[in-house]
Parts: structure tokens; sequence; C-alpha cells
């Protein structure tokens, strides 16, 4: 019922743009950011400095989180991907099912063109 979602980005500002948005449009609890180094294989090997966040949210809106991310997102393929929550305090998973909405699907005409970055 409940998921951690893990997002990186270019830069601490995309980061808190695409946190404001999932946090106002209730389909995230909280979002944690933090600088990190990566190093991967895109166009050969490289090692950048990226934002990682770490979303708390419910697993019915991983779609919307992500069809919301693809839209803000300045990469090609962003990393975002979901873990489960097998448990924890009871009063923090209910906290994250007071904050988020009920499922709704949205689409990507559902998302003001002035908050995508680009």
């Amino acid at each position: 019922m409940f998921s951690i979602v893990y997002i990186t980005t270019g830069s601490m500002e995309e980061a808190k743009l695409i946190a404001r948005r999932l946090v106002k449009e209730k389909l995230v609890a909280c979002v944690n950011m933090f600088p990190v180094t990566s190093i991967y294989r895109w166009d050969g090997v490289r090692e950048d400095n990226e934002v990682a966040m770490i979303i708390k949210t419910t697993y019915e809106q991983l779609e919307n989180i992500e069809i919301m991310v693809k839209e803000m997102h300045s990469y090609t393929v962003p990393c975002i991907i979901s873990f489960s929550i097998d448990g924890g305090s009871r009063d923090y998973l209910d906290w994250i099912d007071d904050c988020v909405l009920p499922v709704r699907r949205i689409r990507k005409d559902d998302i003001p063109k002035d908050i995508i970055s680009t």
C-alpha cells in the first residue's frame, strides 16, 4: 500500500520544483533531497553530481508520479524507481495515507506548462 520512490535530478533547483509540485498535488506526503555523485553508463561511462530524491507515497499514486516527473524532468530517461514499504511506524504510515489523495489518474494535459522544466 505504501511506497518509497527514488528519483535523481541534475540540480537541487530541479528537485525542489518537482518535489513542490508532487506535494502540492497531494501525490506524495514528503520528499527528502540530498546531493549524490553518480557513475553511470550513458554514451560511455560518466560521472556527475546529482540530487537524489526519496519520496514517501502510496502504491496507488506511482503511475501519476511517473507521468508528472517525466513531464517536468530534464533527463531523457530519468531514474524513477519504487520500493514497497513492508513496515514502519503505524502513525507515520497513517500520516502518509492522510496526506496523499486517493488515486485519480492524471494526464499530461493536466500538468500546467508553466511548471514543466526545460
